[in-house]
């Protein structure tokens, strides 16, 4: 019960408390907004390390050598260029931010990657595709977006194949000193300063570190991984816990 109250919490944290819009549409909103800077934020912010984040996700999913893949909240298509270094023959990236999708598909088309990566507009909670469509799903740092966090994750569960696997990367609170003070202030005061100078957007970095200590990490977030149906659900701390890469088995 306490992993799903947490997430519950997480759902209440929204871009803007004064909107009268679903925290989907304040997302996708905050989303659109900053799509043109996201990039170079978000490999700033993190002064690079984010790269090294993905190859890892992508890592966990090749054992399963996933012919067809889902990047759920694909963004830009980061970790769905990650994905393509596997030699999938299709990966679908999915979002609620068409800008956000826009970007993506310029980069994809640059890379070449256009004929095996297709991006396309898609809510995690209502996917586009029929029970066990892909072979591994993805997601990076997209599912203390959803508004419903158990929705969205049983609709996942819905399309991966029996067998498949699903990894997820999400950020999370290290506990060691002196990891856990430094990056409490760099979350709390330096990122969404810096943010909303590049971004133009007042409230974006600052609904990140929000969001991150609602979300339910660790254990927690295994242990509704596995309500909502995967098995096997495990917890990997990366970067002295800033992040962590959950993987779960259907």
């Amino acid at each position: 019960m306490q992993a799903q109250d947490t997430g519950r919490t997480a759902v209440k944290v929204v871009p803007d408390a004064k909107s009268n819009l679903s925290k989907k549409a304040q997302v996708a909103d905050m989303f659109n907004n900053i799509a043109g800077r996201y990039d170079f934020l978000n490999h700033f912010l993190s002064m690079g390390i984010d790269k090294g984040w993905r190859r890892k996700a992508i890592a966990e999913i090749q054992e399963t050598r996933p012919n067809v893949i889902l990047d759920v909240a694909t963004g830009t298509g980061d970790l769905a260029i990650a994905a393509s270094k596997i030699g999938p023959q299709h990966i679908i990236g999915v979002d609620i931010a068409e800008q956000m999708l826009e970007v993506g598909r310029k980069k994809i088309k640059a890379k070449g990657l256009d004929k095996i990566i297709s991006l396309q507009l898609a809510d995690s909670e209502a996917l586009p595709f029929v029970e066990g469509a892909f072979d591994a799903i993805t997601c990076a740092y997209g599912v203390r977006n959803f508004e419903h966090l158990e929705a969205g994750l049983k609709d996942m569960n819905r399309v991966l194949r029996t067998g498949g696997k699903v990894a997820i990367l999400e950020f999370s609170q290290p506990q060691k000193f002196p990891i856990k003070q430094i990056y409490k202030f760099y979350f709390k005061y330096i990122l969404p300063l810096l943010g909303k100078m590049v971004s133009k957007h007042s409230r974006a970095y600052t609904y990140l570190p929000e969001s991150v200590m609602a979300f339910p990490e660790g254990h927690k977030f295994c242990s509704i991984l596995e309500q909502c149906g995967f098995k096997n659900a495990k917890a990997r701390p990366l970067t002295f816990g800033i992040t962590t890469l959950y993987t779960a088995y259907k």
